[in-house]
């Protein structure tokens, strides 16, 4: 197995290695930002957690779609057959590369709340895929709409546009919605360091993503499902 890298358990599954999905995040991010952001400040993108929320919910019918044997989790095969049913024309070592990225938990599954950070990494990854965005669009209502507020919401934190979210950036960010509150560099920390699972002192769209659902409580949701 290796040495454990990092402080934490949770640093080591989240551990960036230079990887050619990593390299296409950050290429897709990159060409994304080039376009610029219309979010105005981190308080916009706060005010948005509810729609957001509910969107992302209303996905759970089509994860339970795709989880064929109904054990609350979609293994690679599974997820094979979703991207074909999705027309989603990735390869099948891409595909291999996006479960192992998005299965956090390292059981060779992956939950609702993996399963919408995996959908939205396939909406920036994609290409312009006509095909794509035609399923997506037939088979998730609106989702295209809140993943694009997902990759906007990180575009405005990104900005110097590298693809990744720094410390620095973080506290811009805030300090451009609390203007003068002390309290501002405290709270971009705290954030920050929600999003930075392998404390590696970057952020990269597929931490802000697992971040993300646990700001609006997705996590939550799965522990009732467990109960």
């Amino acid at each position: 197995m290796g040495a454990v890298v990092g402080k934490s358990e949770n640093a080591r599954r989240f551990s960036i290695h230079e990887t050619k999905l990593e390299a296409k995040m950050v290429e897709a991010m990159q060409r994304r930002a080039a376009k610029g952001s219309i979010m105005k400040s981190f308080n916009s993108l706060i005010l948005k957690f509810p729609k957001i929320d509910e969107s992302l919910r209303n996905c759970k019918a089509i994860f339970e779609q795709f989880d064929e044997d109904s054990n609350g989790m979609i293994d690679q095969e599974e997820m094979k057959k979703c991207f074909y049913k999705l027309e989603v024309s990735f390869t099948d070592e891409e595909i291999d590369d996006l479960f192992e990225a998005c299965d956090i938990n390292e059981d060779m599954g992956i939950k609702f709340n993996e399963f919408i950070v995996l959908i939205c990494l396939v909406h920036l990854l994609k290409d312009d895929n006509k095909a794509v965005h035609t399923k997506l669009q037939l088979g998730m209502p609106e989702m295209e709409a809140t993943f694009e507020t997902l990759v906007d919401g990180f575009v405005f934190l990104d900005k110097n546009k590298d693809g990744y979210v720094s410390k620095s950036e973080m506290v811009e960010a805030i300090n451009e919605t609390t203007t003068g509150e002390r309290s501002s560099g405290r709270i971009a920390m705290k954030r920050f360091e929600e999003m930075d699972w392998d404390k590696n002192g970057m952020v990269n769209f597929k931490e802000f993503l697992f971040a993300f659902t646990r700001w609006i409580g997705i996590d939550d949701l799965e522990d009732e499902d467990e109960d």
